[in-house]
């Protein structure tokens, strides 16, 4: 099942939409419980604010804490809330409850108890007589400030989540302090603090609204899912136009240069990839159309040699069958000069083709390369003599040894000697010179008038490629030396380069690294 761009994308920008959609609901939901959280307890402190004013009335009333009974100090703050509860529901200005009888007495804990009637509303100053005891109701007694009990908090409802200390953090009343952090307020008498209220924040916010609010939050969750969907397709389609134009283009023109259209070009328009990819398309058809240009010239041309030789031996066969000719011995030499110059050009064809494929034969040793090239220009001298031709070399290199192969390296020269020897007009001059620096050694085979001109320079070593086909022809030339040469000198590590000769001619020279020398 062919699973189209469009469709990855769709799933790519839809599963990147939900992602950042679940992860902010998430984040937002965690916000929402914390601050929900922070915001009840700031609310459940300012609803303390009548419990601090009674603490610090009874504070300057009792001229300390003393006034809290020793025991059941947890649940004095929740019988405290109740009482002022009592006393806002009666009517009455609240008042602190009477003074605790010393500790020793023993009518104490029935003082204490006393505290939380409703004779406590009585004016306080002087304190009044301490009132008969009343039963403290029962936490689920009538509905008191703070004292509902939470049905998601639980056994963590605002009375017993409150925590009384003194001005210097010791407990006195409420939730003993544990790991629970905790809210604190002060309780100020006279201009200081002389306690602290604290309130124990819950696992979960007690507020119905952070519910409330999540619950619609989840209820919303259908329309961000169905929104992300819609933006992953406008998305989707937008990316998809964008890329699939080029995409598309790029396989038209793949499937045209398979199919032999060479000449294939791409719009290279784009600054991104896909107008990378599209320029690198054209290069590739361009080299392509090079290549495919290069093997019709190549087998035209050597369809084209091969061709002339024969048809040479042809005719003077032809003749000699005939009785036109008879088989004279210049006959024969004529005939043989085709046979060697169709041998040649094979021996050349077949040199090539095996460097081309990596397959040429060299056995590279080391080798004094301008003692070589000087025994090489030595058997050409009778014939550059006969051909007028002064000879001119140059001193020998500090260090000359490299490392080729000979056989290689005597056909590299003659070659090049022999196409100095048939292109420079008589009366002119070829001299040998080289030079060795930076781990190189340059070989330089200069020959006078006529030159070359600078835009064949750089065709010179193409196969088959001659400034003067028809000169070119009659010397005998094929346009293969040169391109033989550079073939085999690449495959030994060197290069061929060809340049205008301070003689007026051609000037070729050979660069090849020299071995390191020993001591």
């Amino acid at each position: 099942m062919k699973f189209s761009i469009g469709h990855r994308l769709f799933v790519s920008v839809l599963l990147a939409i939900l992602a950042v959609a679940a992860g902010a609901v998430f984040l937002l939901r965690q916000n929402v419980l914390a601050s929900f959280g922070d915001y009840a307890v700031g609310i459940e402190l300012d609803r303390l604010d009548e419990l601090s004013a009674a603490l610090a009335r009874q504070y300057r009333t009792h001229g300390g804490w003393a006034f809290i009974p020793a025991d059941g100090r947890q649940a004095w703050i929740a019988r405290e809330l109740e009482r002022l509860q009592r006393v806002r529901e009666s009517g009455l200005p609240a008042a602190p409850p009477a003074p605790a009888a010393p500790p020793a007495a023993p009518a104490a804990p029935a003082l204490h108890a006393a505290a939380a009637g409703p004779a406590a509303a009585l004016p306080a100053d002087p304190p009044a007589p301490p009132a008969p005891p009343a039963p403290p109701p029962p936490l689920s007694a009538p509905r008191v400030l703070g004292a509902d009990i939470d049905p998601v908090a639980g056994p963590l409802s605002l009375p017993r989540r409150i925590t009384l200390f003194d001005a210097g953090g010791g407990y006195l009343a409420g939730r003993p302090p544990g790991a629970v952090p905790l809210a604190r307020r002060a309780v100020e008498s006279g201009g200081r603090t002389v306690g602290w209220i604290g309130v124990a924040r819950g696992a979960r916010p007690s507020d119905a609204m952070a519910y409330a609010f999540l619950e619609q939050l989840h209820s919303s969750l259908w329309l961000i899912f169905a929104a992300a969907v819609g933006l992953s397709a406008l998305a989707a389609i937008g990316l998809a136009r964008n890329f699939r134009r080029p995409i598309g283009a790029l396989e038209d023109g793949a499937r045209q240069l398979a199919e032999g259209r060479f000449e294939t070009r791409l719009p290279a328009k784009r600054s991104d990839e896909l107008g990378d990819l599209a320029r690198h398309f054209n290069a590739l058809a361009s080299r392509l159309q090079g290549a495919e240009d290069a093997r019709r010239q190549w087998v035209a041309d050597t369809s084209h040699e091969l061709r002339t030789p024969l048809a040479v031996l042809r005719a003077q066969l032809e003749a000699l069958q005939d009785g036109v000719r008879s088989a004279t011995p210049d006959t024969l030499d004529a005939m043989l000069r085709q046979v060697l110059a169709l041998n040649k050009l094979i021996d050349e064809l077949y040199a090539l083709a095996r460097a081309d494929v990596g397959a040429l034969d060299c056995r590279p040793l080391p080798l004094d390369l301008w003692q070589l090239a000087c025994v090489q220009l030595d058997a050409f001298a009778e014939r550059l003599g006969a051909a007028g031709l002064a000879l001119d070399v140059g001193p020998a290199p500090a260090h000359g040894t490299v490392l080729a192969d000979p056989d290689r390296m005597r056909q590299v020269l003659d070659n090049l000697l022999e196409n100095s020897l048939r292109y420079t007009a008589p009366g002119g001059r070829v001299a040998l010179h080289a030079q060795a620096e930076r781990g190189r050694l340059q070989l330089h085979l200069d020959d006078s008038a006529p030159g070359v001109p600078d835009a064949a320079l750089a065709r010179l070593g193409e196969r088959f490629y001659r400034i003067d086909a028809s000169r070119s022809r009659a010397h005998g030339g094929a346009g293969l030396g040169l391109a033989l040469c550079r073939r085999l000198l690449e495959a030994q590590g060197a290069s061929l380069a060809f340049g205008q000769s301070p003689l007026g001619g051609l000037r070729v020279t050979i660069t090849i690294p020299t071995l390191k020398e020993t001591a």
